[in-house]
């Protein structure tokens, strides 16, 4: 007997087991299992009524709340699919996403209406426009239809190949493309992560992690798997992170980066609230040694290190610990935390290829990209044979990540293949510089880019954010950088900026500090 692979096997169980437990807390609002259920269930009949079907699409521009969390049940089990989309986006962007992905229905938050308002005109084949929050004229009320829906909607008949999602990639340098996830990519990655980490009812998870990213990591539906309690955070910001861990109770969040530095940032009043052993998942781009040690060092907080992409639904590798690993110093384990790691156990296979698709020594030097096999792979991009048959080759997908694998087994990417900088020659991994840059005492945050040179090609140019009160110059960073590397990767410039442009996933964006446009000095 065999029944589909589908994240709504995990929301059948939930109901059943969990329904008096906390599911939600989303400012005031607190829901139980039943609760959330139920308002999923009220929307899903909802949108039949509007006439989506099963295949037919339903778009979200929602940070972090309630009801952008209940679209990824109401959606799919009715076998529809839900379109996520990156609410920084521009309008332009967002009236491209809606038509390319042919939603019927849009979805939207009080803070976005206006911009959608604004590209109406451009949206010729949805029919139904819904205000999540703060309705006007022109607009469905949400909570309203739901008061009026009846839970009792027509389940789907759903496969496991069957698209749950379409999660557009950032377009930072073309027009966004839409992955297509199915529910048995989505299954894999929850049996991953769960397979992983030992999570149960007890925790508490913190949405720091926008949800439209790959389905939160598919933290959607894991933390509904276990029975857990979603606390929503709608704008991430540390003060509001610290309150909340402290005063709801976190024991697990996910963060890129970006927002790991800001959390190591946080003052010290701050940090002093934030209980011991909060465990938190980092990805998105690699975190930097010095970084993770400062968060376990200081908080007493336990970091893993995943790695993936949208397209892979989105984790393939975990940065597993070893017993061996725990009587490292912290300063050396933290380095070994911030590789990305070893295949997970549903991912499939991964393998660091040469160009002519040959496995590159685990030597912890040769060269080579990051390709990925197996379950979590997507169905391809929407619409778009070309950038699926340019991904997907003999049957492996191409990250586009230039990594090396060490002796013991454990992938370290260095860079985007776009990144690394050739320099006279040599090449340069670009976060290799940034993870010194981040070492030096003054800095916050760090970005390293290639620019033009007139004798070597291209040379390092670092962006640098200096702590509050910190005094560095260009002369001294320099040296420091010297000191750890060899003298070639030294930045041959160096800029001190306010901030660094970052997608709402907390990417830095390099394309945008090698323009130079948008960028403000000190």
């Amino acid at each position: 007997m065999e029944t589909p692979l589908t994240p709504m096997e995990f929301a059948r169980r939930a109901r059943r087991l969990y329904a008096g437990r906390e599911a939600v807390v989303d400012g005031d609002l607190r829901l139980t299992y039943a609760q959330l259920f139920d308002r999923c269930d009220r929307w899903s009949t909802a949108l039949q009524s509007f006439g989506v079907a099963q295949g037919d699409r339903v778009a979200y521009i929602a940070p972090n709340t309630h009801a952008q969390l209940e679209s990824f049940y109401a959606v799919p089990q009715i076998g529809a699919v839900v379109v996520p989309i990156n609410y920084r986006l521009i309008p332009d962007d967002f009236a491209y996403i809606i038509n390319h992905s042919g939603a019927r229905v849009v979805c939207v938050h009080s803070d976005y209406l206006d911009a959608v308002d604004g590209i109406r005109d451009q949206l010729p084949e949805v029919s139904h426009f819904v205000a999540l929050e703060g309705a006007k004229e022109g607009w469905l009320d949400y909570e309203a239809m739901l008061a009026d829906s009846s839970p009792a909607f027509t389940p789907a008949e759903i496969a496991e190949t069957d698209l749950i999602s379409i999660n557009y990639t950032s377009g930072t340098t073309a027009r966004p493309k839409g992955v297509m996830i199915t529910h048995r990519n989505a299954t894999m990655n929850i049996l991953n992560t769960l397979a992983h980490q030992h999570l149960g009812p007890e925790d508490r998870y913190l949405w720091t992690l926008p949800m439209f990213h790959a389905n939160g990591w598919t933290f959607v539906w894991i933390v509904t798997a276990r029975g857990m309690a979603h606390i929503c955070l709608r704008k991430v910001e540390p003060r509001t992170i610290f309150q909340l861990i402290h005063e709801e109770r976190v024991t697990m969040l996910c963060a890129a980066p970006t927002v790991m530095i800001a959390i190591a940032s946080a003052p010290a009043d701050l940090r002093a609230t934030a209980p011991r052993g909060v465990r938190l998942f980092t990805a998105g781009a690699p975190p930097a040694a010095a970084t993770i040690e400062r968060i376990e060092g200081e908080l007493g907080w336990d970091i893993t290190h995943v790695y993936g992409l949208t397209e892979t639904s989105p984790l393939i590798t975990i940065c597993e610990p070893l017993p061996e690993h725990a009587n490292l110093p912290l300063s050396a384990r933290a380095v070994i935390k911030a590789r990305q790691g070893v295949e997970m156990l549903f991912s499939g296979e991964m393998r660091v290829v040469d160009p002519e698709g040959d496995e590159v020594p685990a030597d912890g030097l040769t060269l080579g990209e990051l390709t990925v096999r197996g379950n979590v792979v997507m169905k391809g991009y929407y619409n778009d044979p070309e950038s699926t048959a340019r991904a997907i080759r003999n049957g492996w997908f191409y990250t586009g990540d230039a990594g090396v694998v060490h002796p013991d087994g454990y992938i370290e990417i260095r860079d985007r293949f776009k990144d690394v900088i050739i320099s006279g020659g040599e090449n340069i991994s670009s976060v290799e510089v940034e993870g010194v840059l981040l070492r030096h005492p003054d800095i916050q945050e760090a970005a390293v880019v290639g620019m033009p040179h007139e004798r070597w090609g291209e040379a390092p140019h670092a962006f640098v954010v200096l702590k509050p009160g910190a005094t560095a110059n260009e002369a001294e960073i320099k040296q420091f950088v010297r000191d750890h590397l060899a003298h070639f990767k030294t930045p041959q410039w160096v800029s001190f900026v306010d901030d660094l442009p970052k997608t709402a996933t907390g990417k830095i964006q390099k394309y945008v500090l090698r323009g130079g446009s948008g960028i403000t000095k000190q």
